[in-house]
């Protein structure tokens, strides 16, 4: 495991990380390990989530009940 010193952090920023850890129910520590690990490793590709939910067929067949024309509206006044 690698070690990482971050040095000149602003206050603000110090506050709002610790704020979201104790949100988050863990340490600041392991908070800003959340956050750099969201930050670095790329987001699941848009294709992907549609594969892994819909599976290889690349869709669904969704079933369209029949409609009626209705009549315009009158607008006339």
């Amino acid at each position: 495991m690698a070690t990482l010193t971050v040095r000149k952090l602003e206050a603000n920023t110090y506050r709002r990380l610790r704020v979201r850890a104790l949100r988050d129910g863990v340490s600041m520590e392991e908070e800003a390990r959340r956050i750099l690990r969201r930050a670095v490793f790329a987001p699941e590709r848009l294709t992907a989530i549609f594969y892994k939910h819909f599976g290889p067929k690349g869709g669904v067949d969704l079933k369209i009940s029949p409609r009626k024309p209705h009549e315009p509206m009158d607008v006339s006044e």
